[in-house]
């Protein structure tokens, strides 16, 4: 069968540019703190978001309950993955959809670009879809002649500047509304529609140009692809939720629908997903009920695609399931609430992550999926000050901070973590090999009372010519702290003096 159609446009502009080799956290910070339009347009968003959720959340009396009901929902199901994923497979193929198994990003890619092929189309659209984004579909379908248009209004913007998402819940909340503009007056035109003319940066108008510059391809377009918030294991139902209709468009139009799914997105029941369908409004959007929620259940004749086909990933995430601390962030609902309140992620954004999960769940997660040596998912989990914000807000309760020492620890040591049935190793950051020196040091010092004791002599007799902060390599450690000042005398020898030469405590 023929896979290109006569008058069908080319391959379009690159949706993204090629992915650069990302620095270390440490080193993306560094850079990103020192942009002060992107600090004014997260600061303002973060706390616009963050406010308006902790006002939703407080009409509701019962939200303990909720939350660690989520918790226990999503810890049932990992518990007994194996027999839910199986299931969904029979009642999604049941009710008249085909269930495909992929275990990494390039296998999932090869089947959505094949069922592509099979239909004769050389474009899809899309609604928002994080595995998707961290699998690289769009780019795997540029490469097979594919066009695939971003349908949700942030996505769109990120894909027409050639940018990458910085946020769960608000991809270009790096963007102010006259950089929109912009983009938008530059890069339309360059996708089949007339640059907008006379645009200006309001919301409305702003709005409006992204629905004429899609309204054509939803019309026009014979495959959609999806993510899902959610699938129900009871009826093979999938859920989508979103707040402008645009999913709505992606799900039911097209004549092919393919939904890419992490396997850890499914509840057993509909009355678990009743839980999530409470909290996931108020944590992400702060609405107390969702404006679209759509949901499908395989085909039906007449109504809707006529082909379903689901594609479920793993892509590491049995291996982080196979982690007993780890594994809790495969709890996430993607509601993005941590990364509103993460003092880190307000001043350093979300590309400083160089992942798609970027802020604190991105920090756990990434990591555990990547299952690499890289410098970047070694620098992740430092990527916190630890304050525990974000497991105050998280719906489901991952406890974020337990996770990232969790995961410092695997760094310190060098791993060893398994990837698919492969032995990997965290490389440690620089620096880990001086600070296990010195711990050993430190150890052999403390084990000898009398080696001890001479070293807290010396120390405190030449302390006048001790600097406040550390040479070298060691000023990574000191260029935001000083050293403590150490104190006139040692502990034991104040005790002697002040207890009649009593001998210290031990």
């Amino acid at each position: 069968m023929s896979t290109t159609r006569p008058g069908t446009p080319g391959p379009p502009p690159s949706s993204r540019p090629d992915p650069p080799d990302f620095p270390a956290f440490p080193r993306a910070a560094h850079q990103a703190v020192r942009d002060r339009t992107l600090r004014g347009n997260l600061r303002h968003a973060t706390h616009t978001i963050r406010a308006k959720r902790a006002k939703a959340v407080a009409e509701v009396s019962d939200w303990a309950a909720l939350r660690e009901a989520g918790k226990q929902i999503k810890d049932h199901t990992l518990r007994h993955l194996d027999r839910y994923l199986e299931q969904v497979e029979e009642t999604v193929t049941a009710a008249g959809g085909t269930v495909h198994w992929a275990v990494d990003a390039e296998e999932a890619n090869r089947i959505v670009a094949d069922l592509v092929k099979a239909t004769g189309q050389r474009e899809v659209v899309k609604v928002k879809s994080m595995a998707t984004q961290e699998i690289g579909l769009n780019e795997a379908l540029e490469a097979e002649g594919i066009r695939a248009y971003e349908t949700d209004l942030a996505e769109l913007i990120v894909q027409l500047g050639k940018d990458r998402p910085s946020h769960i819940l608000v991809p270009a909340i790096h963007r102010n509304r006259g950089e929109i503009r912009e983009i938008f007056r530059s890069e339309m035109g360059k996708w089949g529609r007339p640059a907008p003319e006379g645009l200006t940066d309001r919301p409305a108008e702003l709005a409006e140009a992204a629905r004429l510059h899609l309204r054509e391809k939803f019309l026009r377009a014979k495959v959609g692809i999806s993510g899902a918030n959610f699938v129900v294991a009871e009826t093979g139902t999938l859920v989508v939720v979103e707040s402008e209709g645009n999913g709505r468009m992606c799900l039911t139009l097209p004549e092919t629908l393919i939904s890419v799914v992490g396997i850890e997105k499914i509840v057993p029941t509909w009355r678990d997903l009743e839980v999530f369908l409470q909290t996931l409004p108020r944590s992400s959007t702060a609405e107390r009920m969702n404006p679209y929620t759509s949901m499908w259940t395989g085909t039906t004749d007449g109504d809707g695609p006529s082909a379903f086909h689901l594609v479920l990933l793993d892509n590491g995430r049995t291996d982080t399931l196979a982690d007993e601390v780890g594994r809790q962030a495969l709890r996430c609902i993607r509601c993005s609430a941590c990364l509103n309140v993460c003092p880190v992620y307000e001043r350093a954004g979300g590309h400083a992550y160089g992942s798609v999960y970027p802020g604190p769940i991105g920090a756990i997660l990434s990591p555990q999926l990547r299952g690499t040596a890289s410098e970047i998912d070694a620098s992740l989990p430092y990527a916190s000050s630890l304050c525990g914000a974000c497991y105050e807000v998280c719906p489901v309760a991952i406890d974020i901070p337990e996770v990232l020492v969790h995961l410092r620890e695997r760094v310190a040591q060098g791993g060893p973590a398994t990837r698919g049935g492969n032995k990997v190793v965290l490389r440690p950051a620089k620096g880990h090999a001086a600070e296990r020196a010195v711990m050993r040091a430190a150890r052999w010092a403390l084990a000898r009372p009398g080696v001890l004791r001479g070293g807290q002599r010396f120390v405190s007799r030449t302390r006048r010519f001790h600097p406040r902060s550390l040479p070298g390599p060691g000023r990574a450690w000191t260029g935001t702290r000083d050293l403590p000042a150490v104190p006139a005398e040692p502990f034991r020898d104040w005790w002697q003096r002040t207890h009649g030469g009593k001998e210290g405590p031990r």
